[in-house]
């Protein structure tokens, strides 16, 4: 399973979502991630809109196995559904 996270600098939730991935990045043998910065990419939440496949007004924007998930709180939600997350 691997993720994908769009993120800014000093958005809390970013790092909210760096965070919890990075626990079950260390819970898990079949979970990895990446984080990737939007400014220092040049990535404009145009450029994320098109990849989302509709207009982005928030980051983070998480993918997980190229699926589209959501922002913090739905990564959140995730992984207490599925990857056995409760803390």
């Amino acid at each position: 399973m691997y993720t994908v996270i769009f993120g800014r600098p000093g958005c809390p939730y970013c790092v909210r979502a760096k965070e919890l991935a990075e626990k079950l990045k260390n819970e898990r043998d079949d979970f990895d991630y990446r984080y990737i910065d939007i400014h220092a990419e040049g990535i404009s939440k145009e450029d994320l809109s098109v990849t989302v496949g509709k207009p982005v007004e928030t980051v983070p924007q998480i993918f997980i196995d190229e699926k589209h998930i959501g922002g913090c709180t739905d990564f959140e939600a995730y992984a207490k559904a599925n990857l056995g997350l409760f803390s």
